[in-house]
Formats: C-alpha cells, sequence, structure tokens
C-alpha cells in the first residue's frame, strides 16, 4: 500500500520532471536559434536589465508564495488578502523600475537599457497578480495545470521572440520574450485556478505569513546580491561582450537546472512540511531527494563539462568558444549546488526563516570574496570562483542545518560522495573519448563522449551502494507512472 501522499508528491514529479524537460528543450532551442541571430552585445544588454529585474522579483513575491505553502492552515480570506498585497507589490515595482530606467541607463552608459528597463517594468505587474494564483495551484499539489503552463508560456514565448529577432528587432526580441511569458502564465494560472480574489479584509489576518515572508526576502536579497556580484563586475570590469560570452555558457547550464530544481520545489515543500512532524519519514524523502536530484541531473551535467567545446559550437556556434571553458566551470558548480538543494527546502518546510537568514549572510560573504578574488585572473577567474564557492558552501550548509534541526547527516555526505564520484568517472569518460576523436565533427566527438560517459555510470551499478540507490530511484518512478488508483 502506497500513502496518498508519497504518490501525490510522485505523480507531482513526474509532471513537473515532464514540463522542465520540455522547457529545458525550448530553452536550448532559444538558445541554438537566437544566438545565431543575435549578438553576445545583446545579451549583455538582457543581463544588465535583468539584474535589476531579479531584485525586484524578491520583493514582488515578498516571500508569500513559501508562507503560503508552508502554512500548515489557509483560509480562503487569507489567499485574498495575500493576493493583494502581492499585486500591490507589483504594481509599486512596475511605477519604481520605470522612473529608474533613465537613471539606469545614465549609471551604465548604454542608453538603450532606458527602452528595455521601462518595457520589462510590466513584468512585475504581471507576476504579482499572478502570484497567488499559482501559489494555490501548487499548495494543492494540482501540478498538471501548472506544468502545462509552464511549457506553454515558453514555447508561445519562445516563437514570437524568433519572428521578432528575424524581423530585425536585435535585443527587442529578447525583451518580448520575456514580456510574452508573462502574460501567457498569467492567463494559465488564472484560468486554472478558477479562483476570483475578493477585497481585502483586516478579519482574515497575515501577519505571521508576512513576517515569515519577510524573513524570506531578506534571505533571497543576500543570496541575489551574492549571485549577481559575477554578473555586476564583469560588466563593468570587462564590458558587455565578455558578459554576453559568459552570460550564454551560465544560461546553458545553471537555467536548466534551476528550470527544473525551483519547480521541484513546488513538490517537495507542501510534501515535507506535512511530514515534518514524523522524523524518520522526513529524513527519508530528504535523502531520496538528494538522490533524485543528484543522479538525474549530475550525470548529465557532468558529461556536458567534458564535452564543452563540442557542445558550445553545437548550441552557440564558433564564435562563441570562448565560452567553453566557462561552460565546463558552471557545469561543477551545477552539481555541487544541486547536491546540496535539498537543504533550502529543509529550511522552509521547518519554517526556519531567520536561520536560513543567518546562514544566507555567510555564504553570501563568501561568495562575493570568492568572486572578488577570481576577477583579478580575468573573466575565467570568474567563473572558476563561481565553481569554488559551493565546494566550501555545502559542508557548511550540512554542519549549520544540523545544529538547529535533526538532520539524516551522514546520509547525505555519504549520498552526495556516491553522485560527485560517479559523476566525476562519467564527465572523465567523455572527456577522453573527446578527445580520441578530436578533429572530427563537434556531433562526433558529442555522441562519443556521451555514450562514454553514460557507459562508465552504468559501470558503477557493480557496487552494491549503487545498486541501492538505483533500486530506490526505479521505485520512485514506478510510483510517478503508477495511477492512483493503482497507487491505494
Amino acid at each position: 500500500m502506497v500513502s496518498s501522499l508519497a504518490h501525490s508528491a510522485a505523480r507531482g514529479a513526474y509532471f513537473t520532471l515532464a514540463a522542465q524537460a520540455a522547457r529545458i528543450v525550448l530553452q536550448l532551442l532559444s538558445v541554438v536559434i537566437l544566438a545565431r541571430i543575435l549578438s553576445p552585445h545583446d545579451y549583455g544588454l538582457l543581463a544588465i536589465v535583468l539584474v535589476v529585474v531579479g531584485l525586484g522579483e524578491i520583493f514582488r513575491d515578498f516571500g508569500l508564495t513559501s508562507a503560503s505553502i508552508q502554512a500548515p492552515e489557509l483560509s480562503a480570506g487569507q489567499r485574498d488578502n495575500l493576493f493583494w498585497i502581492n499585486a500591490g507589490m507589483g504594481v509599486v515595482l512596475t511605477a519604481v523600475m520605470f522612473s529608474l530606467s533613465w537613471a539606469i541607463g545614465a549609471v551604465t552608459g548604454k542608453p538603450e537599457l532606458v527602452g528595455i528597463s521601462q518595457w520589462l517594468s510590466l513584468s512585475f505587474l504581471l507576476n504579482g497578480l499572478a502570484t497567488q494564483h499559482r501559489a494555490n495551484l501548487m499548495r494543492d499539489l494540482k501540478l498538471r495545470p501548472l506544468a502545462v503552463i509552464d511549457v506553454a508560456s515558453s514555447a508561445i514565448a519562445l516563437a514570437v521572440a524568433i519572428a521578432v529577432a528575424i524581423a530585425g528587432a536585435g535585443y527587442w526580441a529578447l525583451v518580448v520574450q520575456q514580456l510574452v511569458t508573462s502574460i501567457v502564465v498569467l492567463a494559465g494560472v488564472v484560468i486554472a485556478g478558477r479562483w476570483v480574489p475578493r477585497l481585502y479584509s483586516r478579519s482574515h489576518p497575515v501577519a505571521q505569513m508576512v513576517n515569515f515572508g519577510w524573513t524570506l526576502v531578506a534571505t533571497n536579497l543576500i543570496g541575489y546580491a551574492s549571485r549577481q556580484i559575477d554578473t555586476v563586475l564583469i560588466s563593468f570590469r570587462f564590458g558587455t561582450v565578455p558578459l554576453g560570452l559568459y552570460n550564454r555558457a551560465f544560461q546553458l547550464i545553471m537555467t536548466p537546472l534551476a528550470q527544473v530544481r525551483s519547480p521541484l520545489q513546488s513538490v517537495a515543500l507542501p510534501v515535507l512540511s506535512r511530514v515534518q512532524q514524523d522524523q524518520p519519514r522526513f529524513e527519508n524523502y530528504v535523502t531520496a531527494a538528494q538522490l533524485a536530484l543528484g543522479f538525474l541531473f549530475g550525470i548529465p551535467v557532468a558529461i556536458v563539462a567534458g564535452l564543452a567545446e563540442p557542445v558550445v559550437d553545437i548550441m552557440l556556434g564558433s564564435r562563441w568558444a570562448e565560452a567553453a571553458p566557462m561552460l565546463r566551470m558552471f557545469a561543477i558548480a551545477g552539481i555541487l549546488t544541486t547536491v546540496s538543494f535539498v537543504g533550502y527546502w529543509v529550511y522552509l518546510a521547518r519554517g526556519l526563516g531567520a536561520e536560513l537568514l543567518r546562514y544566507t549572510i555567510v555564504t553570501a560573504l563568501l561568495k562575493v570574496v570568492c568572486i572578488v578574488i577570481g576577477s583579478f585572473f580575468g573573466i575565467l577567474g570568474v567563473a572558476v570562483a563561481f565553481a569554488v564557492h559551493p565546494a566550501l558552501a555545502w559542508p557548511i550548509s550540512l554542519s549549520w542545518l544540523s545544529r538547529i534541526t535533526p538532520m539524516p547527516r551522514r546520509q547525505l555526505y555519504q549520498g552526495a560522495c556516491r553522485i560527485i564520484a560517479v559523476s566525476l568517472a562519467a564527465g572523465l569518460a567523455a572527456w577522453g573519448a573527446g578527445l580520441i576523436v578530436a578533429g572530427t565533427s563537434s556531433w562526433l566527438q558529442l555522441a562519443a563522449g556521451l555514450v562514454a560517459g553514460l557507459a562508465v555510470s552504468a559501470c558503477a551499478l557493480v557496487v552494491p551502494a549503487y545498486r541501492r540507490d538505483a533500486k530506490t530511484l526505479s521505485a520512485f518512478v514506478r510510483l510517478m507512472l503508477t495511477r492512483e488508483g493503482r497507487a491505494s
């Protein structure tokens, strides 16, 4: 007998992973097609504005998505009030960014950023209206409609962006892509949610959720500042073209990973929140989540690291060859951050907002130090520093969590070591195979490296520990594919 919660989690993960697989394909298509039409300068301009947009998004959400999902009980009136708070934040931020657009252009010396900033300010309004509609679907584990919405928004936005780029609009194609995504998501969650918010009412207090959200805002602000320090340093020290190279290498690895990890949070957070009082069950879910994330994404990312040169040539074209070493560094960082990502879920599920804030301050300072030191060695030095940071932050994360809440630290360390070991072996095998056929087409190098990497990964199954991991993952996959009636 499989528990209803376990089945809901597995089915939710199934729809989420399927949707994100489709979105990753669309993202790769976007990179392949648009990178051949647009220039590094175009991407560099957008990257600068997205730093500001990302900062505003933290305030726009105000941590209320996580607060509403994590809350043990949420009344209809509280949900209505949270909607109006997020909508109000969206309106205010739209006005603020529009007003600051001229300052952004003046400070950066890029007059093109004025118009880009003004149009992208509308994303705050659109996303603010969508926030609680989306959170309500996540809270109820209605992840199939969310999956459809995410795929449809990415596909429609990409199609429109390609058409605009072909028409010769340059960086405006990237602006249109951002706005169309937000518009389609808003329409989708409103239709799927079938919920019309009522007026704000003081009779339904939300102070506790706002307080929890505020700690997340502070945490996310610090984390965001540390995440953007590399973009800011490269922009001011090296210019938009190096920033475009860095940004495309980053997008090839970190964006697909984020597109999978963040939506999976919509499955993990409500599930972990519900079982947090059952410690053995909670620990089983946490360790299984780490294995699932680590093996499913660590091995492919490691193979990409070993085949960085042919991957960049295929995905971006020959003029982007300088991005290959940076791609390799981002792949290493991607594996390490994925292994440690479950720690963030534990903070949210346990409601440890204040503790998460303190931990984030420490690791943010650590990242700033790494990036600043790396910047003295050029743009590649920044990418190396980006990879070094999670290697230092991961053990700090486990130690920090273990001091404030029960954690299966030994199992997590052992699981992570197994993930890293097999990923390293797969990456080295892919790199070696690529070298053997060097001088041939990039596609042949990619095929040879892929076969070698997967073959070495399969060989790990001779080790009993890896066979147990495979059994755990296969059981979860079977649960994802089992319909409700057969699971109960």
